[in-house]
């Protein structure tokens, strides 16, 4: 209830703030001074629901609905603090918690800049539109008033816990980087907003350009740590998959990055003054579009991690927010539209500011086309594949990297077609000898053999720009250490993606085996520490070997198969193995009894009793404490029904290491029907988990026939997956370069007007 009142006095201080501002404007005196204290009472509050919070979590309080539905006793300190932003309610407070900060930073900066009571306001009324939705979807609301059927005042013994597939490191660092990306991209729009009403169409470009770099930072590391997450851990089986989530966060980093170089070209030239405006709208309008869409339920269906449907009210909350934005911010774009008549005649094709501007569109294109798939679930039941984001993007990339390069060959006056092409030789020979080698290594399709190109030749421009620059000065380097990496990111996916090679296998207990060159050598299973199942493959390749470790597990949360994935880098190639099932070789029934084939979910009658299989069981929980040391068990659990009455058993068969398998039958309570697991395919995506039963009358069980252990594995090597992370890396790298690059101009300036 405390944490509630909080959350409320927070939202109110933000539009008192908003308010005082407003009215400010031009008198200062004791509204700006309210105005800067309510904001400090915002601030101070968000920061109290947070602590709030926190200390419910790490209390165990599971009277809390939030605190019951995402965390639990068992987790340990590091991913209790994470169930803080797991669920929608946290990761809103998390998300006011960054833009409270932020607001303080941009007071300040705002002062110094003369902009404070247009931007606060503005940034006031985004805050108060956070919160209110927070009050909607409130973090500290009791359990029996989430859930009608609880009775009024109950404490669970213990909560729901963490989706398996959040208990990860990077769960710490990647929803909070990417929530200050998110906070920091209203930043532009906060600036555009106020330009607009104060009619400063060309002030605004130095005084937000640094926020635009930071912005497109933050937001792009969130991303790019998502995108590693996904490639170690989750077991996607690579780095980027077109989620529907994952492409509602790349949108609006996009059009954040056109920004950075349109505000370029305006402040050089000054054209370009409609779109930095709708741009700078863009970015945010974006922001709270892709929040819907991962947050309203619509994309239950389509991404492996959007939130559920988070209620009517707050479902309307999500599009008042939209229309809202796009009402106040393209309206007034265009009350102000004649206003922002170009101040320069158009410019020449081959000029740096022509080139930018089509490379601005072109970027455009590609966000479009991104937006209208992620989009489609609005519109349609059916989802898009991977292939269609993939042969879109692909021409698009191919000209992005031409202008990458040529970009960088002309100056902002007009340049001469033979002098584009003597500054370019260089770049343009090393590009070409370097894609004939990849010919002559494999490389044969046309439009990879372009794409391949033009990203060598943006590379060596680049560099060839960096060695000149870094002479000069380094600090002026960013820019292209940026384009570099974005080259070698083309460069990664091509090689990654295009030429990588997928083999599953079935590798018995102990039987080397040949798979895409390596020689894999299954040597058996072990419980982890944390209740999971570790499989031991020994790789060999080359006279050099090592061992992978991927996970395999049967999840209490939402009772599935989960599976993680394990893999060896290197600077050449990654080798990626993931596992698919364990499975018995060639079962045989035994010779007294029935055999039964059922599927996962399905109901078969054997005389008078119906057989429903439910799901499996990979835990030790309901056994006899020393089954643990028989070794890892996969059970099954059977519904039985005959007559009136269901019993429930669970028979099981434990693998461990160079043993047979070994079963453990079960008789259901009268001693009349037995059961013995003969053998099984887990979770195949062919046609769904499927086992094989004895089921007997009378009588002990027979002896189990001896199996052979099969693990499963879908075995990758992908080419060149380090220059994936080295391209997106540099990319931050450079971006980062120039965000000190203006902060220290903007000091420098400010010292020589002192």
């Amino acid at each position: 209830m405390v944490g509630t009142l909080i959350v409320y006095l927070a939202c109110a201080a933000s539009v008192v703030s908003a308010f005082a501002y407003f009215r400010s404007r031009g008198r200062g005196g004791n509204l700006l001074s309210l105005a800067r204290n309510s904001y400090g009472i915002m601030t101070v509050a968000v920061i109290a629901a947070s602590a709030m919070l926190m200390s419910h979590i790490l209390r165990h309080q599971f009277e809390y609905d939030y605190v019951w539905a995402y965390s639990s006793k068992s987790l340990p300190l590091h991913l209790l603090i994470t169930t803080f932003w797991a669920g929608q309610e946290g990761s809103f407070l998390l998300w006011a918690l960054c833009g409270s900060i932020i607001g303080i930073v941009l007071m300040s900066y705002a002062r110094r800049k003369g902009m404070e009571a247009e931007t606060m306001t503005v940034f006031g009324i985004v805050q108060a539109f956070l919160l209110i939705l927070l009050i909607a979807k409130s973090p500290f609301q009791f359990l029996w008033n989430a859930h009608p059927d609880a009775p009024v005042g109950m404490i669970p013994q213990d909560g729901r816990g963490l989706n398996p597939l959040l208990q990860n490191f990077w769960m710490i660092a990647h929803p909070p980087i990417l929530f200050a990306g998110f906070a920091m991209m209203s930043v532009p729009f906060v600036f555009a907003m106020a330009a607009l009403w104060t009619k400063q169409y060309t002030d605004w470009i130095p005084k937000a350009l640094p926020w635009v770099l930071a912005s497109t930072i933050a937001l792009g590391s969130g991303i790019m740590l998502g995108g590693y997450w996904a490639y170690g851990v989750l077991g996607w089986g690579g780095w980027w998959g077109w989620d529907p989530v994952e492409n509602s966060s790349l949108i609006p980093w996009i059009i954040g990055i056109i920004l950075l170089h349109t505000m370029l070209v305006q402040r050089k030239t000054g054209g370009l003054a409609r779109t930095n405006f709708f741009l700078g709208i863009a970015t945010y309008v974006l922001v709270v579009y892709s929040t819907f869409l991962t947050r309203s339920g619509i994309l239950g269906s389509a991404s492996v991690h959007s939130f559920v449907d988070p209620g009517a009210i707050a479902y309307t909350l999500l599009v008042v927010w939209i229309v809202a934005s796009l009402l106040f911010g393209f309206g007034l774009l265009a009350l102000r539209w004649k206003d922002l008549r170009p101040s320069s005649a158009r410019s020449p094709l081959l000029t740096r500011e022509s080139l930018l501007a089509i490379s601005a569109a072109v970027m455009g294109v590609s966000a479009f086309v991104i937006l209208f798939g992620t989009s489609r679930p609005l519109f349609s039941s059916g989802t898009l594949e991977p292939s269609f984001y993939d042969k879109t993007n692909l021409p698009i990339a191919i000209v992005l990297g031409g202008l990458l390069a040529i970009s960088l060959l002309v100056q902002w006056k007009e340049e001469s077609p033979r002098q584009i092409l003597k500054n370019s030789a260089l770049a343009f020979i090393a590009s070409l000898v370097v894609l004939i080698i990849l010919v002559l290594s494999g490389l044969q399709d046309i439009l990879m053999g372009l794409f391949a190109f033009t990203s060598l030749f943006a590379f060596f421009v680049n560099l060839i720009r960096l060695y000149a620059l870094s002479r000069e000065n380094v600090r002026y380097t960013g820019g292209v250490i940026a384009h570099m990496g974005l080259a070698i990111l083309f460069l990664g996916i091509i090689g990654s993606g295009r030429y990588g090679e997928k083999k599953t296998a079935s590798l018995a207990l102990n039987e080397p085996k040949d798979v895409l060159g390596y020689k894999l050598t299954y040597k058996g299973s072990k419980p982890t520490t944390d209740g999971k199942w570790m499989f031991s493959v020994d790789v060999n390749k080359d006279g050099s070997s090592y061992e992978l470790a991927p996970v395999m597990f049967q999840s209490d949360y939402n009772n599935s198969l989960m599976r993680n994935p394990d893999y060896a880098a290197s600077l050449a190639r990654d080798f990626y193995v993931e596992p698919v099932s364990l499975e018995q070789e060639n079962p045989e029934p035994a010779a007294d009894g029935s055999t039964l084939e059922i599927r996962k979910g399905e109901t078969k009658t054997l005389g008078n009793a119906a057989i429903t299989f439910v799901q499996f069981q990979m835990d030790h929980k309901g056994m006899d404490p020393s089954s643990v040391s028989k070794g890892m068990p996969i059970g099954v659990v059977l519904d039985v029904k005959r007559g009136n009455s269901t019993e429930r058993v669970v028979p099981v068969t434990f693998f461990k290491g160079a043993q047979a398998a070994q079963a453990q039958a079960v008789r259901t309570k009268d001693g009349a029907i037995g059961f013995e697991l003969l053998g099984m395919n887990v979770d195949t995506q062919a046609k769904g988990s499927v086992i094989d039963l004895k089921v007997t009358g009378l009588g002990a069980p027979a002896t189990m026939p001896i199996r052979t252990e099969l693990l499963v594995v879908e075995a990758s090597v992908k080419p060149f997956m380090s220059l994936v992370w080295v391209g997106t890396l540099l990319m931050m790298v450079g971006l980062g370069v120039s965000l000190t690059t203006k902060i220290g101009a903007g000091v420098q300036a400010k010292q020589g007007s002192q």
